[in-house]
């Protein structure tokens, strides 16, 4: 457990894709902090990666808060209306919406490639659930949001201002930082907040899967970016702190339509990852 004080206790979020990876981080560390979380995912069933949306709700109500599992597939914009039908009805608010949903695995599948070794339905992929369905979320939690003055953060990177991975994530991280700045454009007057983080490298599940090499080190290189040492990585729960010091900031409008890296925002909220280091991967 993370020590973190119950400082959203009644407070409602919503944390798309969330079986594992970041979002899961981010909805542990809200649960923590005593919010109800609604978590959505395809996954129900382990595969060759550990999580489910159940398993992830299971451990929020352990840590403290209380975890709904909602199976979603967001490239379904009638299940994502249910999604925020069922958290109005169920708890008559929302304080925070994290758009972290993402196809890694489509993603994954061109990195490091030149814009004409990828195909245009790795557009598509990256679009369709990426910024398309942080849209979509947006437009349907906007309601909510804006009459408890509450929070939107876009799960961003870098990506968006210098090149990484492909040509396709990075103009897909634009558009998404893009759409933090338009959607705090939108809500000024409200009270309500929208933000972009950036994440470091985060240790993920598959991350994970990484062997040690001779040295004990575990090591993974990006293709024309480099090689980076996984023991310097953050958690997933590191970024999760960020959204918890965010949505307890009663001055977050400060912070509107702007993308934050968490490393940035633990030095100026005084938070650390779980193991005491504040890591930065810059």
């Amino acid at each position: 457990m993370s020590g973190t004080p119950k400082i959203l206790t009644g407070r409602v979020a919503v944390v798309t894709g969330a079986s594992r990876g970041i979002g899961k981080g981010i909805a542990l560390e809200l649960g923590t902090a005593g919010a109800t979380v609604y978590v959505t995912g395809r996954t129900t069933t382990p595969g060759r990666l550990p999580g489910t949306v159940h398993d992830t709700a299971a451990e929020i109500t352990e840590l403290g808060g209380h975890g709904v599992a909602v199976v979603c597939d967001h490239r379904d914009d009638a299940a994502v209306e249910k999604l925020f039908a069922q958290v109005r009805d169920e708890q008559g608010r929302l304080d925070v919406l994290v758009n972290n949903v993402y196809n890694s695995p489509a993603a994954a599948r061109w990195l490091g490639r030149k814009f004409w070794e990828v195909p245009a339905k790795a557009w598509d992929e990256t679009f369709d659930v990426g910024v398309r369905s942080h849209y979509v979320a947006g437009v349907l939690a906007a309601p909510l949001l804006i009459e408890s003055a509450g929070l939107i953060v876009n799960v961003s990177s870098p990506g968006s201002q210098r090149y990484m991975h492909n040509a396709v994530y990075g103009v897909g991280k634009t558009a998404l930082d893009r759409l933090t700045a338009d959607f705090a454009h939108d809500l000024d007057g409200t009270g309500a907040t929208a933000v972009s983080i950036w994440p470091g490298i985060v240790d993920t599940e598959l991350l994970q899967l990484v062997p040690a090499d001779a040295q004990g080190r575990r090591q993974v290189t990006l293709p024309g970016e480099g090689t980076f040492d996984l023991a310097t990585a953050e958690t997933p729960r590191f970024p999760g702190r960020a959204v918890v010091a965010l949505a307890a900031d009663p001055d977050r409008l400060a912070r509107t339509g702007k993308a934050w890296k968490v490393a940035d925002l633990a030095e100026a909220y005084g938070f650390t990852d779980v193991d005491g280091r504040v890591p930065r991967a810059d």
